[in-house]
């Protein structure tokens, strides 16, 4: 016979389910570790790494034979510039989504070449830049004008700011 909690018996199992998961970062709106993606075509969740050192930057996603499916890098410069890529070492195709300080995406750069080394080059006004598999994209609909949220944004700036 199964017994179901409704009205004031329920409260304190739901406190504490909401304590657990605050408490664990499930329900957190932006961490530094995730980067969230939103447009017409609907949301997109990543883990990603950052890379904000010249030396993180320069090392990248070389190297690496795979990348999980939901998973990325983010580039985050100390202030807006011109982001320029190219795919020296790198192994597998990468999709590059290159993002104004108000966390709208002003470029994308689909599927870049393994190995190719021919500049890839995302335009002035650039703070971030998200690498992801290539062809995920597309196959999201993410697109110029597409919205990141991410806590190393601007807040007061930001186009979908943390909650």
């Amino acid at each position: 016979m199964s017994r179901r909690l409704r009205g004031p018996a329920a409260a304190p199992l739901l406190a504490t389910l909401l304590w657990l998961a605050l408490s664990t970062g499930l329900l957190a709106a932006c961490r530094d570790d995730v980067v969230d993606l939103r447009g017409p075509w609907g949301q997109a969740r990543f883990a990603v790494e950052i890379a904000d050192t010249p030396q993180t930057q320069a090392l990248g996603l070389m190297h690496r034979e795979s990348l999980p499916r939901n998973a990325g890098m983010l580039f985050v410069y100390p202030a807006p510039q011109r982001a320029t890529f190219w795919m020296r070492n790198t192994l597998i195709p990468l999709d590059m989504i290159f993002v104004a300080p108000d966390g709208v995406v002003r470029h994308v750069h689909h599927e870049a070449v393994p190995l190719d080394e021919t500049v890839i080059d995302g335009g002035d006004g650039i703070l971030m830049v998200l690498e992801i598999n290539g062809g995920l994209a597309r196959t999201f609909g993410i697109a110029p004008g597409s919205e990141l949220r991410h806590p190393r944004l601007p807040q007061q700036d930001a186009a979908w700011p943390c909650d």
